[in-house]
């Protein structure tokens, strides 16, 4: 999948994941490959992207929105 991490001020982080988890206002959720598209409001917390060779990156949100469709997963966060 690709990922896009976005603020108001740049783009935080760019490139391709197996798995991305989010804080959700309603709980945290797990977006993986061919997942249904979905946009979601994002909550304060932390946002795990694991990409193909298993590394994790780290990134703490004050709150956004999340997109998938067709494998293409973009984060708009108000602040990282």
């Amino acid at each position: 999948m690709i990922v896009e991490i976005i603020t108001p001020d740049k783009k935080v982080f760019a490139g391709e994941a197996n798995l991305v988890l989010v804080p959700g206002t309603k709980g945290a959720f797990e977006i993986l490959n061919n997942h249904a598209p979905i946009i979601s409001t994002l909550g304060k917390g932390r946002v795990k992207v694991i990409d193909s060779g298993n590394t994790e990156h780290f990134f703490d949100i004050d709150g956004g929105l999340v997109e998938n469709k067709g494998n293409k997963i973009i984060i708009l966060a108000e602040s990282v």
